[in-house]
């Protein structure tokens, strides 16, 4: 049976891995919802154990993480990342600021490694450590695809007219 302190931190985290298991999913929706409830089973099940050498949130992540690769290998769905547009419906962009589009947007611009390493730490407030753990590669190299990413995403948001002088800016509405 599924501790209430467990239940209780997926609970808290729902939002945060919905989104983290949608960027895993190549912001295919549908997939999302199968990967983490795929993962919520694992966890549940005690096929997936939190040993707490890390985070929850982390560790949590992690799961997603691999539970969205074998979700694409077993379904044989491995498609190319398809970053040309916000894959968002109009409902859902109405509950973003005009910012966050544009952060999103901008995230679409940027290798998948990028993008995902940047949501991490932007959207989950994980430390660029904590996000490597998630994405199971090396810290050095997720510090090399962080300052890659932002550096795409500056040439982006400056090419986009969201910048004057360096200094991001939004669009007049």
């Amino acid at each position: 049976m599924i501790s209430e302190q467990l239940r209780s931190r997926l609970e808290a985290l729902h939002t945060a891995s919905f989104a983290w298991a949608v960027r895993c999913c190549y912001q295919d929706r549908l997939a999302a919802e199968e990967v983490l409830q795929m993962t919520y089973l694992k966890i549940l099940e005690g096929k997936a154990k939190f040993d707490q050498k890390s985070q929850f949130k982390t560790w949590l992540f992690s799961v997603i993480r691999f539970t969205a690769i074998d979700y694409f290998k077993k379904e044989k769905k491995v498609k190319l990342a398809s970053y040309q547009h916000l894959n968002v419906s109009n409902s859902e962009l109405s509950t973003l600021n005009t910012s966050q589009i544009v952060f999103e947007r901008g995230l679409t611009q940027l290798s998948p490694k990028q993008s995902r390493l940047l949501h991490l730490v932007f959207y989950q407030n994980l430390t660029i450590q904590a996000a490597a753990e998630v994405m199971n590669i090396q810290v050095g190299t997720a510090r090399t695809h962080y300052e890659r990413g932002k550096e795409q995403l500056r040439k982006w948001l400056a090419k986009a007219g969201y910048t004057v002088n360096g200094k991001f800016v939004l669009p007049q509405e």
